[in-house]
């Protein structure tokens, strides 16, 4: 009987067959996979609807397709060079050696990041590499769809203008140059890691870097036409929630699959998560209300967003409370940003960023960072952290510290982009214009790609008898201008 009852049921032995070794735990592996599959809902078709109708109507096909593009770019190029100069054997302190990650000895076999054995001044090891329970096929995917995530929200920045072409260009050499040195210097083992900086989920590898790469590109590229500019209305408010709630539920694999296991910290990253998001949308909304008398569904995503944003550099690390002060903060300091200081300095007017990814992301992303500089909690840092007894300022001891190694690491991330960006940029000019010619401005889609997201003659489409029939109201239709409540920026 007592040997019954300490008897592991089969399905838990390992060995059951040849594709269960006895290193591989079912139930981390099940949850990666499906991390990794909510966090490509995010883009695939999250931020691809979003984008198809957060646009005016003539913009629709190409801003998705723009997100469609890089998804697929970004996985070839992923599992070609990109993943082993992100987490593979380190070459230099901010960069990994370029390899494939295609064969089935590396991909069957147990995950590991060799560059992450952390050492103590002393030589000896203070925690060991990190080798999750399940093999590296997961770990390549896993990683591969946030990569892909990261290049479609700098992609926010340059809607309704940027060349198709100049971005086809644009996807495989930004994730080379950019993308992987963030990811392996702050989680595949690179300067930053080692140094200790936070970065639990992407607050600064991904959030960070592509507000930042966003507005820089931006600049170089150029503004949206005038017309577009002064209005630029969604075309499907109802389908720009769909996307936004995508986003939102995928977001519990975004942070929820960080441990690289089911365990205890990724149940208390999905809580903070929806935590902080619930708070900031309803601050930005409340914000919304109190100053230009009405709420507003763009601002509410906004809101969502930025929420979203600000706990993942911190969202296994903070207790509760500390992820509804993020909240306030993340529903409070983007929405000042975007709404007043982006109507009076120049510089943000000059630059056209689209749907203003510099606050949601940026802004959003390092002030996430130095929040969980002042909030991480030492019991919680202890399940995650390779650097032994971090803790954020609020718990004394070397909480100061860590506040400001989060300034100097999301310094770097800041840097790097705003030269990499820009030279990725100015080398594609010479080969390419970045800037879609006038004509196809005037237009849109049916001039880029010659199709339509609706079967309307509408904004931006060019009259054709033959297709619209009797000759169109040469009067415009008066529309109100945007009183104030938050709109695309």
């Amino acid at each position: 009987m007592a040997a019954n009852a300490t008897a592991v049921p089969q399905a838990y032995q390992a060995y059951t067959s040849a594709a269960v070794p006895d290193w591989l735990n079912k139930g981390d592996n099940a949850w990666q996979m499906t991390s990794a599959t909510l966090v490509g809902l995010q883009s695939v078709p999250g931020l691809i609807i979003l984008y198809g109708s957060i646009v005016k109507k003539k913009w629709a096909v190409n801003s998705a397709f723009m997100a469609l593009y890089a998804f697929a770019a970004v996985v070839i190029c992923w599992v070609i060079w990109a993943y082993k100069m992100s987490f593979g054997e380190k070459l230099l302190p901010f960069w990994g050696k370029a390899g494939p990650a295609l064969g089935q000895k590396f991909l069957i076999k147990q995950a590991a990041l060799p560059a992450t054995v952390h050492h103590f001044h002393n030589g000896t090891v203070e925690t060991a590499m990190a080798t999750p329970y399940y093999p590296m096929a997961s770990m390549v995917w896993f990683q591969c769809v946030f990569a892909a995530i990261t290049v479609i929200l700098l992609a926010g920045s340059l809607l309704g203008r940027m060349n198709i072409k100049a971005w086809m260009m644009f996807v495989p050499l930004w994730l080379t140059f950019s993308y992987t040195v963030g990811a392996f210097s702050l989680w595949g083992g690179g300067f930053l890691f080692h140094w200790g900086v936070i970065d639990y989920s992407g607050g600064y590898v991904i959030h960070l870097s592509s507000g930042i790469a966003g507005i820089t590109a931006a600049y170089w590229v150029g503004p949206r036409s005038k017309a577009d500019r002064e209005r630029f209305p969604p075309n499907n408010v109802l389908l720009m929630l769909a996307g936004a709630g995508l986003l939102w539920m995928g977001w519990a694999g975004f942070n929820g699959g960080d441990p690289y296991s089911a365990n205890i910290d990724s149940s208390m990253a999905v809580l903070n998560t929806n935590i902080c998001a619930a708070t900031s949308l309803l601050v930005w909304t409340w914000l919304d209300v109190i100053f230009f008398d009405k709420p507003s569904v763009i601002g509410a995503v906004q809101g969502m967003i930025t929420g979203l944003v600000c706990i993942t550099p911190g969202a296994g690390l903070v207790q509760g409370w500390a992820a509804i002060v993020m909240g306030i903060l993340s529903g409070s300091v983007p929405w000042f940003t975007m709404m007043i200081v982006h109507k009076k300095w120049w510089l943000l007017q000059t630059i056209d960023d689209t749907l203003g990814v510099f606050h949601t992301h940026a802004v959003a992303g390092f002030l996430g960072g130095i929040l969980t500089g002042l909030f991480a909690e030492p019991v919680l840092c202890s399940l995650f952290l390779p650097v032994t007894n971090s803790r954020g300022g609020v718990y004394g001891g070397v909480g100061g510290v860590q506040f400001l190694k989060q300034i100097v690491g999301g310094g770097f991330i800041i840097g790097w982009n705003i030269v990499v960006t820009s030279i990725i940029c100015v080398l594609i000019s010479f080969v390419i214009p970045l800037r879609m010619p006038e004509e196809q401005l005037l237009i849109g889609d049916d001039a880029v790609h010659g199709e339509e997201a609706y079967a309307l003659w509408g904004d931006g489409e060019k009259y054709d008898h033959t297709k619209h029939g009797s000759t169109p109201d040469v009067q415009t239709p008066h529309h109100k201008a945007a009183i104030g409540a938050t709109q695309v920026v």
